[in-house]
């Protein structure tokens, strides 16, 4: 399975032979080395790669003496595959395993949108803007009787954003190995230079659909 860890740089337009113009997101991808797999023949009991991209310069005792001799990363990022085994600690992975009209899942976090209403937070529909309603974006009863407090995890306004996202299925539309650049069809979460996960589903369908050419029907 093929996947990376990368900075979303910015969203541009990609046009097709036929002159379609199609959105899409420009992914820089960094270098990535595994610092552990992970099987399920092993302790762990389950198949994953961890990779670690980024460098920096000082980091915990705990977390530098997992990477020993490969030194010292930014991030640890795991990946479950089912070709753990294929992979070896110290190998350094890129993207040159992804090819134009490959399907892959996104993970990123959302955008920090700051504090927000329940009704913007959670989509509410709010109260009547008459007959006596002087506050028609409030959250409204936040109890009852029993068990006479506030539930926990009940929906009401605070900080918006800043959570996990996954987007599925979108298209590989360009990959451009010398600049570590992966370029995909739509949008992808998160903000400028925000961390990006990508991983493949091991689809690969066509990057284009050829239209059919509708015939007028109509009678001049």
């Amino acid at each position: 399975m093929n996947f990376l860890v990368g900075k979303k740089l910015n969203m541009t337009q990609h046009f097709t032979e036929n002159g379609e113009v199609i959105p899409v997101t420009v992914i820089k991808s960094t270098p990535m080395v595994v610092t552990q797999v992970k099987t399920i023949e092993g302790k762990d009991k389950y198949n994953a790669v961890q990779v670690g991209s980024g460098k920096k310069k000082k980091t915990t005792k705990s977390v530098a003496g997992h990477t020993k001799e490969l030194g010292n990363f930014e991030a640890l990022t795991e990946f479950r595959t089912e070709d753990a085994n294929s992979y070896q600690r110290g190998q350094k992975v890129d993207i040159s395993g992804f090819q134009v009209g490959e399907m892959v899942n996104v993970i990123g976090i959302s955008k920090g949108r700051g504090f927000a209403g329940a009704i913007k937070r959670h989509g509410f529909a709010g109260f009547p803007a008459s007959h006596g309603h002087n506050k028609p974006r409030s959250v409204g009863s936040i109890g009852q009787r029993f068990p006479q407090h506030v539930r926990k995890g009940l929906r009401m306004a605070g900080h918006m954003g800043v959570e996990g996202v996954t987007v599925k299925n979108l298209q590989v539309v360009e990959v451009d190995i010398k600049r570590s650049l992966i370029i995909l069809k739509g949008a992808v979460p998160g903000h400028r230079n925000g961390s990006i996960k990508v991983m493949s589903t091991g689809t690969v369908k066509p990057l284009f659909k050829a239209e059919a050419v509708k015939e007028d029907k109509k009678k001049k």
